[in-house]
């Protein structure tokens, strides 16, 4: 099969798995091997200086990781990827791979939490220069990139806003000064956005979220060309932020239903959102598949779907919060998304947990945002729900 070739649904299933097929399975084994035997000294050089297959240490690279690190890549459509603990080690991992002291990154204010902070905390402290700006405000972020930087870091849609940045635009402009660019594109996926298609340099994702989408393994991955994929395994097997082959096999077993959960996912979502639009208690509904949505035509150029993902904002703020969210029947209030299961919570208790108050406010996000991960319940339980849950707001 050639993996470039099939379409998603194909590649969810049978990408990345052929090869580390043993003994006749059917599934790809988990491998807990830390160490890998060579009778021949001069096989085992081989493969240790990469000039040959195989597998010398786990810390750097492990069969059952690498399948799922395979399956990732053919959807992406990338020439390579590698793989990581978690999301935050892919992102945080990427960005020191290529930063030095003295070079300047532009971004979005609203990116997650975890990634705000590596670029107000944690990257001034290396003496490298950071520039958030306002989401969707493509004009300021031009003349941002224009005035010089190493690397252009995107986030869309964002998490938990929802917001869209025009990729081909940005990118067209980093490249006019030479340079980087990366996308995180977990809350899309490789089913409804492919950033490499966009003349993105890197696609990163929290495979924790959608491409598990059970709640139950912690994992990231970068993809892109080989030779800067290369460059991020080699700061990665170094630094040690390793996938584990446990994590790696649940994930690879969770993507064979990636694109059916995101189609099942995303119709509900919308339709949700749609309910959310015209109720009452609701302030604002932030979804892109909705026509009203600030960055609709961005999200429609360049998505093949919206996404499964939204939040909203309820009249009486944080005090219609509490009373909403202990209501909800068919859901998990918990910090985490993407999984089979409807997941919601404030953003400042998810996404944004490690911001203060006023960092959230200054981000644009309500201190009353909710965060929805639509699940695949069905859509009337979950329609029934939020309405039994809404009717106490006020009271």
């Amino acid at each position: 099969m050639k993996d470039m070739t099939c379409r998603n649904a194909t590649k969810t299933v049978w990408s990345g798995e052929k090869e580390y097929l043993v003994h006749g399975a059917s599934q790809v084994p988990v491998v807990h091997s830390v160490a890998y035997t060579y009778d021949d000294i001069d096989q085992w050089y081989e493969v240790a200086t990469g000039k040959q297959k195989g597998h010398i240490y786990g810390r750097n690279t492990n069969p059952t990781v690498q399948a799922f690190e395979d399956k990732v890549r053919a959807l992406e459509r990338a020439e390579a990827a590698t793989s990581f603990s978690t999301g935050m080690a892919a992102i945080s991992n990427s960005l020191l791979t290529f930063l030095k002291p003295g070079d300047r990154v532009v971004s979005i204010k609203d990116t997650y939490g975890g990634t705000n902070k590596i670029f107000t905390e944690f990257l001034p402290k290396l003496q490298i220069e950071v520039d958030l700006v306002e989401t969707g405000n493509h004009s300021k972020m031009e003349d941002e990139i224009a005035k010089g930087c190493q690397l252009v870091y995107l986030e869309t849609p964002t998490n938990p806003t929802v917001k869209i940045t025009d990729i081909k635009r940005i990118t067209k402009a980093a490249r006019q000064m030479g340079a980087l660019v990366f996308v995180d594109n977990t809350f899309a996926t490789p089913i409804n956005q492919n950033p490499l298609m966009m003349d993105v340099d890197l696609v990163i994702h929290s495979a924790t979220k959608f491409l598990g989408g059970h709640a139950d393994a912690l994992g990231g991955v970068v993809c892109g060309s080989k030779n800067l994929v290369e460059q991020i395994y080699h700061y990665r097997e170094i630094n040690g932020a390793s996938l584990d082959p446990m994590a790696a096999y649940l994930l690879l077993r969770g993507m064979k239903t990636l694109d059916i959960r995101m189609k099942k996912q995303e119709e509900n979502a919308h339709q949700i959102a749609e309910f959310l639009k015209s109720h009452r208690k609701v302030e604002t509904v932030f979804y892109p598949g909705l026509k009203d949505h600030f960055h609709h035509d961005i999200a429609k150029k360049q998505m093949s779907g919206f996404g499964s993902m939204l939040s909203f904002s309820l009249k009486g703020e944080m005090a219609a919060v509490r009373q909403f969210l202990p209501n909800l029947q068919l859901a998990h209030r918990a910090a985490n998304l993407g999984a089979v299961e409807t997941t919601v919570g404030p953003a400042r208790t998810t996404s944004h947990v490690e911001n203060t108050k006023e960092e959230r406010q200054e981000l644009g996000i309500p201190e009353g945002l909710v965060r929805y991960s639509t699940g695949i319940e069905d859509i009337n339980d979950l329609m029934e729900d939020l309405e039994q849950a809404l009717r106490v707001v006020g009271e």
